[in-house]
């Protein structure tokens, strides 16, 4: 890429609040870049979540992020189901264990209406139970939330990214960005690996975990993330029956707590744990993290704990000392920075992007639409509720490599392999296909798969 071109825009960070804004962004006749330090997109904070979609209920009042995952939820439901992103639609249920917890749920309820969520509401402990036979003993309250659900939280990076690139956004990985300066009106981003910096009019910085440092490389300090360590549990697909509901406990001022959830693949969640650490690659799940997740899932189903566990890992927040997301537009440096976006950027990150492309145009960003729609892509399925390629007997009738099931924990095929190692975004790691086919993702966690999809990828890749 020659050195002299100059972008309208760089947006910086390709998890799911980056890649939506290059999404939106590619709405428009301009030229954007993408510029990600992973070698994927949505590698970060982005890949290990709850993966929840969020009604918004319990988010403060009147914030920035109670608008946003309010308008978020009802974008990314309606986009999930037209780019096949795996979405269940469970409900859930607020239990409160004993008389203090009980004596906040009205409180719930209460926050619920005022964030414009108005079918939050009690339910007795008879309709609980019915609903849940198999929750602990002892429940003192509960809160219905009908329109919580769960859903898959890799592929809406993955959509969005395709989304974008399909429509001329480049995307650059492998690309860190360690310094910015301002020159002749456009922003100079020095970048690792590249020897010319990265010209661009506007910036957005959608950094994630490191959104405050880079935040700073621009001249601001208007937040420091202090990264949480969320710990959990996923427990096999034999534990599924064991509820129907997402179970949330009562949420305390510092975190939404330990919930017990299905996942749109057929497993049960447990977590997570909220850790503040000062190390900001500190993945690692402990000893005393899981023995506490178990402790707290024996109480809410005491029989969850006897089943088996197909993995653990850890994600990290990017919590901030705000409750609130930084979001900011600098007009006079355009510059835009989205920053502090916790567990529900998820939910968000569309209506972030609706938001953040809003401001800048008010800001002096010049949007003219372009003269076609970017054209939404259709994922393969991978909740347990659609229909999978191993079982789909038109598509295995026109290309037999989807009857070949290489993966038989998670029943991915051949074709899906094939088709994710030469997407628009295609995976170049053994992650990056399991997280766009499942292989290697089930209780045997790749021991039977995992050299017939590493010798796919070689043959993909050139390794």
């Amino acid at each position: 890429m020659s050195g002299d071109r100059t972008y309208d825009v760089a947006v910086v960070g390709a998890g799911v609040v980056g890649t939506a804004i290059a999404r939106q962004l590619a709405r428009y006749r301009l030229r954007t870049v993408v510029l990600e330090r992973s070698n994927d997109v949505g590698t970060g904070t982005s890949k290990a979540n709850t993966a929840i979609l969020h009604t918004g209920f319990d988010t403060k009042p009147g914030s920035l992020e109670s608008m946003l995952v309010r308008r978020g939820h009802e974008l990314l439901g309606a986009y999930a189901a037209n780019a096949g992103i795996a979405i269940e639609h469970t409900g859930a249920v607020l239990v409160a264990w004993d008389a203090e917890q009980e004596a906040r749920l009205d409180a719930v309820v209460a926050t619920a209406r005022a964030n414009g969520y108005e079918r939050a509401g009690r339910i007795t402990l008879e309709e609980l139970y019915r609903r849940e036979p198999n929750l602990g003993g002892g429940a003192a309250g509960v809160v219905s939330i009908p329109d919580e659900c769960v859903i898959c939280p890799w592929s809406p990076s993955i959509a969005f990214a395709t989304e974008a690139v399909g429509a001329g956004v480049e995307l650059r990985l492998g690309v860190e960005v360690t310094d910015a300066e301002r020159h002749d009106e456009v922003w100079l981003l020095r970048t690792t690996g590249e020897r010319e910096p990265v010209r661009a009019a506007w910036v957005v910085n959608a950094a994630g975990l490191g959104a405050d440092h880079l935040d700073r490389r621009f001249g601001h300090d208007a937040f420091t993330i202090t990264p949480r360590r969320g710990q959990l549990i996923v427990f096999d697909k034999l534990a599924r029956p064991l509820l129907s509901s997402i179970l949330l406990p009562v949420p305390t001022e510092r975190t939404k707590g330990v919930l017990v959830a299905p996942t749109v693949y057929g497993n049960v969640l447990l977590g997570p744990t909220a850790e503040d650490l000062d190390d900001r690659g500190d993945t690692a799940t402990t000893a005393e993290g899981l023995g506490a997740l178990m402790a707290a899932g024996r109480r809410v189903v005491p029989d969850l704990v006897d089943e088996e566990v197909t993995a653990v890992y850890a994600g990290l927040r990017a919590a901030t000392e705000h409750r609130d997301y930084q979001i900011s537009v600098h007009e006079r440096e355009r510059y835009a920075c989205v920053g502090g976006i916790r567990s529900t950027g998820l939910t968000a990150s569309l209506a972030i992007a609706e938001h953040v492309v809003a401001q800048m145009e008010s800001a002096g960003l010049t949007l003219a639409e372009a003269e076609d729609e970017p054209a939404i892509p259709r994922l393969p399925q991978l909740g347990e509720l659609g229909t999978r390629a191993f079982e789909d007997a038109g598509k295995i009738e026109g290309d037999p490599a989807y009857g070949h099931v290489v993966c038989f924990c998670e029943r991915a095929t051949e074709g899906e392999v094939r088709d994710a190692l030469g997407a628009t975004v295609p995976a170049v790691d053994i992650g990056g296909v399991r997280r766009r086919t499942r292989a290697t993702n089930g209780r045997c966690q790749g021991f039977w798969c995992g050299a017939v999809i590493a010798a796919r990828l070689s043959a993909a890749v050139g390794t």
